[in-house]
């Protein structure tokens, strides 16, 4: 396999996974639906900056622990469900208690800060990226090719695919901002996604390897 047929053939699967309803996209329609779309970038570039970490950890076989150890696998699935159901759980007290109001310049700074945190430790604490990562990688990593720099490439094949959909997602909601951002509308979609992260968090729990 050739490097560049290796990156088309990982692209086409990568484009698959992307478009393909999720956690990602949930949180970072929810930011673009009910924040700003400063936040909503945010949130897509910390999920981006996670597949690079990814791509260099499967890369250097530091994911091969999540296939290997069961103990590895478990501890960081169960990271991940805490973090999503509590992630979950406040944005389900939020939209009871919802107070809208306008935030400062300093404030929607440190706002976009915590959304890329947000989607980069999400990222990260989700061990079937981890999976998917490691599953794959290694069968488009050319004979004779740096596994390191090949598993970069293909991390930002991916992400340059997330960025390309996320930014649909946000142009899209922008267009319908207005009505979106109502206070009812605001809380109805802080009650839905909520209710999605903890059931996204349950069934990562309660999963199969």
């Amino acid at each position: 396999m050739t490097l560049g047929s290796a990156v088309l053939t990982f692209g086409v699967l990568a484009g698959a996974l992307t478009i393909t309803p999720g956690l990602d996209t949930a949180l970072v329609l929810r930011a673009a639906l009910t924040r700003s779309r400063r936040e909503a970038a945010a949130t897509a570039a910390g999920i981006v900056a996670g597949l690079f970490v990814w791509g260099a950890a499967a890369a250097a076989g530091v994911s091969a622990l999540l296939t290997a150890s069961d103990l590895a696998f478990d501890v960081l699935r169960y990271a991940g469900a805490g973090y999503l159901v509590a992630y979950g759980v406040r944005l389900l007290i939020s939209a009871v208690r919802h107070r809208p109001h306008e935030e400062p310049a300093a404030e929607l700074s440190r706002s976009a800060w915590r959304a890329a945190r947000a989607g980069l430790v999400t990222n990260l604490l989700n061990p079937k990226v981890g999976v998917f990562y490691l599953a794959l990688l290694p069968q488009f990593v050319p004979a004779g090719s740096d596994p390191l720099l090949v598993g970069l490439l293909l991390a930002a094949v991916h992400g340059a695919l997330s960025a390309v959909w996320f930014l649909l997602l946000i142009l899209l909601a922008g267009a319908l901002s207005q009505w979106l951002r109502r206070p009812a509308t605001t809380r109805a979609i802080d009650g839905v996604t909520g209710a999605a992260l903890v059931g996204f968090g349950v069934r990562l729990a309660t999963a199969a390897r």
